[in-house]
């Protein structure tokens, strides 16, 4: 019924018209967008599929336009993924250097590749392994139960020889004490302290390395927790914290900027205390 209806629009007075069309200056804008050059970046990156056992560990090359890619090297390896080579395989979570999930060796540091920012201005390529003195799941994947392993084994929660308090109330805690944790409870278990640890790569299998040490002191600190004698005690030994040699690589490599070597120092002054 309205196939030869004529309609005419007016306006109120006072009030201007949207205007639809797109101003020449916006369609110059996309046109020079559109022909800038691609800023390529190298990637180097170690593959490795145990489905192919015949196939040698082996660094495959990618090349990513920057200017269509996020800043971070974990962008750039989301982008390999979705659009070259759907094989690649990496851990990857929050990215924002919360989980610990994308721990990796970029151009040989031990880091999270969702905060370590892709250098465009060199040349040179970026090379990328997982994360070393691990074994290698596939590619980038490193396998880390060992590391769990050890974490686990140095009970991390609370643990209390006094009379829990009423139900429905909290544990109260002291400002002074709270700021005890501070440089301690942000570990997020990366993993990048204890792999860059030369000596958590001669005995990885006995030494519990920076990441477990580190988040033990955090709990024998803790004024709600009354078992820190008991945590020591289970520290005694050749291969416990007395086989840290001080090398601080731990501290340097550490994304969240903590420091293990300083708490399990500070774990030695408590055991010479008891």
């Amino acid at each position: 019924m309205f196939k030869n209806a004529a309609v005419t629009l007016t306006r109120p007075r006072g009030v201007r018209l949207l205007q639809t069309t797109t101003p020449k200056s916006f369609g110059a804008v996309a046109n020079k967008q559109d022909t800038k050059p691609p800023r390529y970046k190298t990637f180097k990156i170690y593959r490795y599929n145990p489905d192919e056992p015949s196939k040698k560990p082996h660094l495959q090359e990618y090349k990513v336009d920057m200017n269509q890619c996020g800043p971070m090297v974990l962008d750039a390896l989301i982008k390999i993924k979705n659009e070259q080579d759907s094989t690649l395989t990496f851990r990857r979570s929050c990215r924002e250097g919360i989980c610990g999930s994308c721990s990796m060796n970029i151009d040989g540091v031990n880091t999270l590749a969702c905060t370590c920012r892709v250098d465009v201005e060199s040349t040179k390529a970026q090379n990328i392994y997982p994360l070393p003195h691990m074994y290698v799941i596939k590619d980038l994947v490193a396998d880390m139960t060992q590391f769990y392993k050890q974490y686990r084994s140095i009970k991390p929660y609370l643990q209390q020889k006094r009379t829990p308090p009423e139900a429905g109330k909290e544990n109260l805690q002291s400002i002074e004490d709270r700021k005890k944790l501070d440089g301690l409870y942000e570990c997020i278990l990366c993993a990048c302290c204890s792999t860059s640890c030369p000596s958590y790569w001669w005995n990885s299998d006995k030494y519990l390395g920076p990441a477990a040490l580190l988040q033990s002191y955090r709990w024998q600190v803790d004024s709600r927790d009354d078992y820190g004698k008991e945590r020591r005690d289970e520290l005694q030994g050749p291969f416990s914290v007395y086989r840290c040699h001080t090398i601080m690589n731990c501290a340097k490599t550490c994304p969240k900027g903590l420091n293990p070597g300083l708490a399990i120092a500070e774990i030695k002054k408590l055991m010479a205390k008891d």
